[in-house]
């Protein structure tokens, strides 16, 4: 099927509240302008250089998350426009998002990445760890971040319900941190989780933005 087809296939699961972020990682430009000509406009990156220069070519109205995990020393890349950073999990890389954000007198977005996985290989934080980080002072420093919710990766297995259970976690933690510190914040409202194999489950399970890849564009090249 197309990639318009792939997309039309996928927008009855969605609503208004849901964010679709088209993961578009080592996919041609051509492939990203099939999708914009559907209606699709957030396109997901996981490299900030390949974002960059996919950016500089691409229609202004597209959203670009950043999707990967990030070294500090690529922030500057994509300071400028990024849209959402999704995978921070360490003060050091919020103190350069920060500086980048306000040497381009911005405020970004970020959304605090959690392991919620049973796999050693996923990265994120516990919530003990994130209360620890949002009570520090030095987080209070950074006036140039606005945290929007939350994210994390399910286990890659064929159990459902360990799927289920894990993507319940982090809609846990969510509503904890919610209460706890962002009782004002009308922002902080995200819980990206949920991918190709797995983004009907995490909608379930409360889900406002899922990244879906291969369902779209197909198989990784």
């Amino acid at each position: 099927m197309s990639i318009a087809e792939n997309l039309s296939n996928i927008k009855p699961a969605l609503t208004e509240e849901i964010h679709l972020v088209a993961v578009s990682k080592t996919k041609p430009v051509e492939a990203i302008e099939e999708a914009y000509a559907w209606g699709q406009r957030i396109f997901g990156e996981n490299k900030a250089q390949e974002m960059r220069n996919k950016e500089a070519v691409l229609p202004k109205d597209i959203k670009w998350p950043m999707i990967g995990r990030m070294q500090t020393t690529t922030v500057k890349y994509i300071a400028p426009f990024v849209s959402l950073i999704h995978a921070v999990d360490k003060d050091k890389l919020l103190a350069e998002i920060n500086k980048e954000a306000l040497k381009n007198e911005r405020i970004i977005k970020v959304l605090l990445q959690f392991h919620i996985a049973n796999e050693e290989s996923k990265f994120g934080l516990n919530l003990t760890e994130a209360e620890e980080l949002l009570s520090s002072e030095r987080f209070k420093s950074f006036k140039n971040i606005e945290v929007a919710g939350v994210m994390g990766m399910a286990t890659f297995t064929s159990d459902q319900n360990q799927v289920r259970n894990e993507f319940k976690t982090l809609k846990s933690i969510f509503d904890t941190l919610q209460s706890q510190f962002f009782q004002n914040q009308v922002s902080f409202k995200e819980v990206s989780m949920g991918m190709s194999g797995d983004y009907r489950h995490a909608i379930e399970e409360g889900s406002t933005m899922v990244r879906v890849g291969s369902s779209i564009f197909g198989s990784r090249i």
